[in-house]
């Protein structure tokens, strides 16, 4: 298998990471005097703060994803290349994929990030994360799996482990996964479920800093904690997980809590590439970068998004791990490549922010704007719109606005379907 990739006087800008960066830049450059190769593992883009919904039934992986060659129609010198990136030669500029070689004249790492599993092997080995659509409906199905199984044991503990659920990390994924469980657990699972009895069941969310949404306002997160205990859920905070054995969650005070679903959304670190110069790796894998996104101790390789460690002044430990970073450094990385090839002076990198929001429930939201922050069902009104148009595609936001529109009147998720590959013996 080979890239195959023609030679052209132009410029080429290799773009390894199809995420809200790299789909940005992309975009930005692909009608401008670059070809532009853009190289993701998936052949889709996908739409992350939306993953939970696909995790707890509310919508099909296919609303949330979107593919790159039907976002690239006609476009003469984009090229997307779906395989694994191996690593990169900085001295002779290519990188080495399972297609084969692939040049570069300037080289952009929209990496991102993966689950952070801070070292302990045994949570990484039975805690389900969420930082792909696949990982998502990995945990739909073991949700469901779980139910499945409580319905045939007569075991009552047996019963409980399985019906409860443990969120470790209370930034807006957990609070998101944690107040929609919630819900689920008084509106819907009783119905699918009516053998079961559901006081066993306890929806719990472990944060080991002191609140949840620790990123936020104090207001916001104060907000957040009275809706997730309205909605029942049991918010153990200042403690950390310490083991996980796939059925008993073990605390750093000794105490534990049985359960067979541990969804782990607690930290992030950055992919790693072989070949990135020493000098540029900071922390957590992410990549130094200057107020240009280019890599440290390197001439033409730029970092954005996620993997990216740029420091200002207001960010001494570099930008939040979210998506208007990246978008906001592609966009200007865009203009700056443009720029340089024409010989034109560069504008360095400012971020601004745009603000921040969860949702915790129906018709429950936390939005906090530079100026202005607010919280209940305007918020959710606010948080809705606002996510119904960063996603790519009009029919992936009429599938999604058809689907929560039928969500809110029934207070049903109607997609509990576990799909799983069939098993093939030899």
């Amino acid at each position: 298998m080979k890239a195959n990739i023609e030679e052209t006087d132009l410029k080429r800008v290799v773009i390894i990471g199809g995420g809200f960066g790299g789909l940005k830049l992309a975009k930005s450059l692909s009608k401008k005097d670059f070809q532009v190769v853009l190289i993701d593992r998936n052949n889709y883009h996908q739409f992350q703060p939306l993953f939970y919904q696909v995790a707890t039934a509310g919508l099909e992986p296919s609303a949330i994803a979107f593919p790159f060659r039907k976002a690239f129609q006609g476009e003469k010198h984009m090229h997307i290349r779906i395989t694994e990136v191996n690593s990169v030669n900085t001295k002779e500029n290519y990188i080495n994929t399972g297609i084969g070689r692939i040049n570069y004249d300037f080289l952009v790492l929209a990496i991102g990030a993966d689950t952070n599993f801070f070292g302990n092997q045994k949570i990484m080995a039975h805690a389900m994360p969420m930082k792909s659509v696949s990982e998502a409906l990995g945990i739909r199905n073991k949700i469901l799996e779980n139910y499945e199984l409580a319905i045939g044991t007569e075991d009552k503990e047996e019963q409980k482990a399985l019906m409860n659920i443990v969120v470790v990390g209370g930034g807006p994924t957990g609070v998101e996964v944690s107040g929609t469980m919630a819900e689920m657990k008084k509106h819907i699972l009783p119905k699918d479920y009516p053998e079961l009895n559901f006081d066993y069941m306890q929806v719990s969310l472990v944060e080991s800093s002191p609140r949840v949404l620790n990123s936020m306002s104090d207001i916001a997160s104060k907000k957040a904690t009275q809706y997730l205990q309205k909605l029942g859920v049991h918010i153990r905070t200042g403690i950390s997980v310490k083991d996980y054995d796939g059925r008993t969650v073990t605390l750093a005070d000794g105490s534990i809590i049985n359960s067979r679903m541990l969804v782990w959304a607690a930290g992030v670190t950055g992919n790693k590439l072989e070949g990135i110069p020493a000098e540029a790796l900071a922390p957590k894998n992410r990549i130094k970068v200057d107020a240009y996104s280019k890599a440290e101790g390197t001439d033409n390789i730029y970092a954005i998004g996620d993997i990216a460690m740029m420091v200002e002044e207001k960010y001494p430990n570099g930008h939040p791990q979210v998506a208007q970073p990246a978008i906001q450094q592609a966009e200007l990385l865009a203009k700056n490549l443009l720029n340089k090839i024409h010989n034109k002076p560069l504008t360095p990198f400012h971020y601004k922010d745009l603000g921040s929001m969860a949702t915790v429930g129906k018709n429950l939201a936390v939005v906090d704007l530079p100026n202005f922050k607010f919280q209940g069902f305007f918020a959710w009104l606010v948080w809705m719109f606002i996510h119904l148009m960063s996603i790519v595609g009009i029919k992936n936001r009429l599938m999604i606005f058809i689907n929560w529109v039928w969500n809110y009147i029934t207070y049903d998720q109607s997609l509990r379907l576990i799909i799983r590959p069939k098993d093939r013996k030899n």
